[in-house]
């Protein structure tokens, strides 16, 4: 198989958080939980191994820098306005560097975040 082909690679992550809403009226600004559905997407060329991105590194990595911060947490404490818009934002800051870090040339295409299982957001950097 050829280096030239880039490729999409994406891996899903659950996590539980409770939050409530700043600045916001109605049910949301009272302190609530979300399972919340993270998905996250790189892109790169296959390697001599025949791997974009090993999966397995791609799970440390987000488990490390996202979920172990995010999960069981009250997100408040974490973020001025923890809304689902806000959090993407902040989990690819998190993983914006991961093909450097995983010394692979990769880089992070989106990340797409439920918060619960019919409304999501999508944040593909600036």
């Amino acid at each position: 198989m050829s280096k030239a082909h880039n490729l999409r690679i994406s891996r899903e992550f659950h996590f539980d958080a409770a939050h409530h809403l700043t600045n916001y009226y109605g049910k949301c600004e009272n302190p609530h939980g979300h399972t919340y559905r993270l998905e996250v997407v790189v892109e790169g060329p296959i390697g001599e191994d025949g791997l974009v991105i090993d999966f397995v590194v791609l799970k440390k990595m987000t488990k490390e820098r996202v979920l172990e911060k995010l999960d069981h947490k009250d997100l408040n404490e974490i973020f001025d306005n923890p809304s689902a818009e806000n959090i993407a934002v902040w989990v690819w800051e998190q993983l914006h560097d991961i093909g450097a870090a995983a010394e692979r040339p990769v880089k992070l295409v989106e990340v797409k975040l439920w918060e619960g299982q019919n409304t999501a957001v999508i944040y593909a950097g600036n």
